[in-house]
């Protein structure tokens, strides 16, 4: 029997479904606050597709290093769920594992699965040794959000900056004219995801062939940079909820966050304020930035063969044109799946805000997963070091860049 506490439907679950279901699957997903009005979205449509199946959410992962520590208990006590969302970055252990189905079985049912849309680099992110486990349900990039009148205020009259040097000049100039925090900078985002955005937009993954390889000059300049961002910016230690809700409230004037909560964002604005988004600063030619976001993954153990495939349904209906149209239309992810567009029409032109990523797909890397069974442990290494800068108890860059790579080193 399950034991976790299952969502049983509070603002997603439907009465008709409950009435005509013949089959009852589990979902898990992570962060209510940005994907609970998504699926508010998709689940009529889902209801009205598919009667016959009745969907239960489980209690939503607060994030997604809580999503993966989640599913290897429930694996060990053998209370999976039939689908999970898992974080790009953290489906690889599920695989090693064997937690995750391989979908290949199922995509070979599906005809028209080369022709439903999904891109390529998006599927890539999910294959491993050729086999896909996953289908992109939502895909983000690193973005600026910038509060316009605040900027006036400052007397700032140019483009939005392009580079970390004028993100620097914008700060004293905010600090300076105004009453008003210059910036956050979301280096506390799960999984080193800004660590990592620093590293790949000079063409330096992180991890290369199981190995530490930000122990190098541009593992260096990404630390450099991250404490004069911290320092001359002034920057508070905010947690990802309160920095949001500082500069929802106008409190800030720049925040560097993902392109996931431009909806969030854009409906929680308050005093009316100009929000305007803008492109990751300093990509070196031939750099990239990490893909944020997650996959639906297939985690049944029943030996139910209609319930497992109406969990393939499901993960297949949510992430197809309908799922992926929903997710633009709801969050500021990406639609990982091209079909979307035909149903979008001029939505991107209408909202140029969460126009910006979509701009920047040709930069989409890899989020790397730190390899072994120490994953999550280097993660929060990775985050500790980290932290040092934020509060101020460390201030030279070589050493910690020296102490953090000896320790990741350790763990892989």
């Amino acid at each position: 029997m399950i034991t976790r506490a299952l969502l049983a439907s509070t603002a997603i679950a439907l009465a008709a479904s409950a009435a005509h279901a013949e089959t009852t699957i589990e979902v898990a997903y992570p962060y209510s606050g940005l994907f609970e009005v998504t699926f508010e979205r998709i689940m009529p449509l889902f209801a009205e597709a598919h009667p016959d199946i009745n969907v239960v959410f489980r209690t939503t992962y607060e994030h997604y290093e809580d999503g993966t520590n989640t599913i290897l208990r429930e694996a060990v006590a053998d209370e999976l769920p039939d689908i999970t969302l898992q974080g790009l970055n953290r489906q690889l252990i599920l695989v090693d594992r064997g937690i995750a189905r391989s979908l290949e079985e199922f995509i070979a049912q599906e005809p028209d699965f080369e022709t439903e849309g999904y891109h390529q680099a998006m599927l890539d992110l999910s294959t491993f040794d050729g086999a896909i486990y996953g289908l992109p349900f939502a895909v983000s990039l690193p973005i600026g959000y910038y509060n316009m009148d605040i900027l006036r205020e400052a007397g700032w009259d140019r483009d939005l900056p392009t580079t970390w040097d004028e993100v620097i000049e914008l700060c004293g100039m905010i600090t300076a004219n105004t009453d008003h925090d210059a910036m956050f900078w979301g280096w506390n985002i799960t999984g080193n995801w800004f660590f990592q955005a620093l590293n790949w937009a000079q063409d330096n993954p992180v991890i290369v062939d199981g190995e530490v390889n930000f122990n190098n000059e541009a593992g260096l300049n990404a630390l450099m940079t991250m404490q004069r961002l911290f320092d001359e910016c002034d920057m508070r230690n905010f947690s990802r909820s309160e920095a949001t809700t500082a500069f929802a409230a106008g409190q800030y004037g720049m925040l560097f966050w993902s392109t996931s909560s431009v909806g969030s964002l854009t409906r929680s604005i308050q005093d009316g304020f100009e929000m305007a988004t803008g492109p990751w600063p300093s990509v070196a030619e031939g750099g990239g930035l990490p893909a944020g976001g997650n996959a639906a993954m297939l985690v049944s153990t029943s030996d139910d063969p209609e319930r497992v495939q109406a969990a393939w349904t499901f993960l297949r209906f949510i992430t197809s044109g309908v799922g992926a149209a929903a997710i633009a239309e709801t969050t500021g992810y990406m639609p990982p799946n091209q079909a979307a567009n035909a149903l979008l029409g001029d939505f991107y032109q209408e909202n140029p805000n969460k126009m910006t990523a979509l701009n920047q797909l040709p930069l989409l890397r890899d989020w790397i997963a730190y390899p072994g069974d120490n994953g999550l442990a280097i993660t929060q290494v990775i985050y500790d070091n980290l932290e040092s800068i934020v509060v101020g108890e460390n201030d030279d860059m070589e050493e910690l860049l020296e102490t953090m790579s000896e320790e990741v080193e350790d763990l892989l």
